[in-house]
């Protein structure tokens, strides 16, 4: 067996695959601290791009999640309104019945009375319209707008998708929320008293006037219904949307973790392997350094 001094094989094959262990161990330290198997486009440039993607989708999911979370609170604080505004018409209605009985009967002594509750209602109701906001949102006003559109749902492809809600014509009580108002549900004259609810005025109105506004009154309390209906449908349509914005969200997560996260299992058990290989290796490089060692014992040094 020879030995060469300036070049010691034994010693640079020892150290080749010290250096390869130091590596790998490098590797599987960097997993268990990260948590991640691929960490970037060097560790599996097709797994990353594709992760890298699915997680880009997950950000906009999570960012219409929160718009579905804003858009559920308006149409809640929307929809106890319309109950709200439903009760008050039904007190007016009431009322307008008090009064027509007595007309009928010849009684009108409580008139200024019961028009004095009415107007009462009438403050409830403007005091609703007023309320009624959410983050600078108030559904129940009529506006320039006749639609707003909420945030529904995204995806790459199509885009933002949006749920419709027409307040201009089927959900808006006022266009301002006084007794000035002129449209809107409230807001708007009834066809046969010639009068909104927010005028109504029992003082001196005789039964045939009070009958009008009856009529008025029942039109009024459809209407309000009917725009609670389509609160009510968006509603569904909105806790529809964050159900699947959830599953879609933890299926596409999940879908992330199996192509980039690391098995910690797997990559400790390695660990301990590669340090026990590791050690062996720094002794096979001294062993292997100390064999040119041995020619300056055949120079008696």
């Amino acid at each position: 067996m020879s030995s060469d001094l300036l070049v010691n094989s034994s010693a640079m094959t020892a150290l080749l695959a010290l250096n390869q262990t130091q590596q790998s161990l490098n590797t599987y330290e960097n997993q268990v601290s990260t948590g991640l198997a691929i960490s970037g486009a060097k560790d599996n440039a097709a797994y990353w791009s594709i992760a890298t993607s699915m997680s880009s989708q997950v950000d906009s999911l999570n960012a219409v999640s929160s718009a579905l979370s804003e858009s559920a609170a308006l149409l809640s604080t929307m929809n106890t309104a319309l109950q709200q505004t439903v009760t008050v018409v039904n007190n007016i209605k009431t009322d307008l019945q008090t009064a027509d009985n007595l007309v009928n009967t010849g009684d009108t002594t409580d008139l200024a009375k019961t028009q004095s509750d009415i107007n009462s209602q009438i403050q409830s109701l403007l005091s609703l319209g007023q309320s009624t906001n959410v983050n600078g949102v108030n559904f129940l006003m009529a506006s320039s707008t006749a639609t707003v559109n909420l945030l529904a749902s995204y995806n790459p492809t199509s885009g933002a998708q949006f749920i419709t809600i027409d307040t201009g014509s089927t959900t808006a009580l006022f266009n301002t929320a006084s007794t000035a108002a002129t449209s809107g549900i409230l807001g708007a004259t009834g066809a046969a008293s010639g009068l909104s609810v927010l005028n109504f005025n029992v003082s001196g109105a005789t039964a045939g006037a009070i009958a009008n506004m009856l009529t008025d009154i029942n039109t009024v309390l459809n209407s309000v219904t009917s725009a609670g209906s389509v609160v009510g449908a968006a509603q569904n349509n909105v806790t529809e949307q964050q159900n699947f914005i959830s599953n879609l969200t933890d299926s596409l997560t999940s879908a992330v973790g199996s192509l980039v996260d690391a098995d910690m299992n797997q990559a400790s058990t390695k660990i301990s392997a590669l340090q026990v290989q590791q050690q062996l290796g720094v002794q096979a490089l001294s062993i292997a350094n100390s064999n040119t060692q041995l020619i300056l014992k055949l120079f008696g040094q």
